[in-house]
């Protein structure tokens, strides 16, 4: 801050000192006083527009190129999340839910989709009814994987970014719940009351239905920035009905 002072104040006396030395040649040339003030009271009423100017359109210009920049970046941390968990708990769930069959007919992304289909997908993944039935070692196993991930998870709900994106926050919340639900209970599960697998079905539908919806904002968000990206999001997405890295040549 004190080094942008240092030099703004003498390149500001200078411009000063220019302009009064322009005027003063004007006057010692034109010996014309009324005309140097006549047109200065004009440039300093037409200076108000132009700092209203520059406050609602300049402004306001940056702050979009500033989101935008913020956006980006947040994007890069929900791909990482969905690299490092989402994809692997996508795999897991989908696998247990009964009717996922159905879910997987509507949330098929396809190259060809457009920003309509997107959101057809989306309003259907919002409105499914998940039939999760996650049985006891499978519980075990998902308890595990979130126990390896919680520094990974605790990272970035300490990221000021997430702050800009509440889809995202809450995403992050209703995994970290479960995993602090599973993490407290100790054992194989299989001895888990009813009432208490029910809780815990509740607890993975609420995370499932969160990282689904994020899942497809972020291929279309890929589709629109990123096409080589958004391939690879097609062939692997575990909402298809056979996700496969590899490109079929038929």
């Amino acid at each position: 801050m004190k080094q942008r002072t240092s030099w703004l104040l003498p390149i500001s006396l200078l411009l000063v000192a220019a302009s009064a030395i322009v005027y003063g040649v004007h006057y010692l040339v034109f010996r014309d006083a009324y005309h140097i003030f006549y047109y200065m009271l004009l440039d300093i009423a037409f200076l108000f527009l132009n700092v209203l100017v520059v406050i609602i359109f300049i402004e306001r210009l940056l702050a979009r190129r500033e989101r935008q920049a913020v956006f980006q970046k947040l994007n890069m941390v929900i791909g990482t999340f969905l690299s490092e968990v989402g994809l692997e708990l996508l795999k897991r769930f989908s696998a247990r839910v009964a009717n996922a069959v159905v879910l997987k007919e509507r949330l098929d992304v396809r190259p060809n989709w457009t920003r309509k289909d997107f959101q057809k997908a989306t309003a259907a993944a919002r409105g499914f009814s998940y039939e999760l039935n996650i049985d006891p070692p499978s519980l075990l196993e998902l308890k595990m994987f979130l126990a390896q991930k919680r520094d990974f998870l605790v990272r970035l709900l300490e990221n000021p970014s997430l702050l800009e994106h509440d889809r995202f926050t809450d995403l992050l919340w209703a995994v970290f719940h479960l995993a602090e639900e599973l993490s407290f209970r100790e054992g194989n599960f299989e001895d888990l009351p009813p009432s208490d697998r029910l809780h815990l079905m509740g607890d993975a539908k609420r995370a499932y239905t969160h990282i689904t919806m994020e899942w497809l904002a972020y291929t279309e968000h890929l589709k629109e920035n990123y096409p080589f990206l958004f391939s690879l999001a097609v062939r692997i997405n575990p909402l298809s009905a056979n996700p496969s890295a590899y490109i079929n040549g038929q």
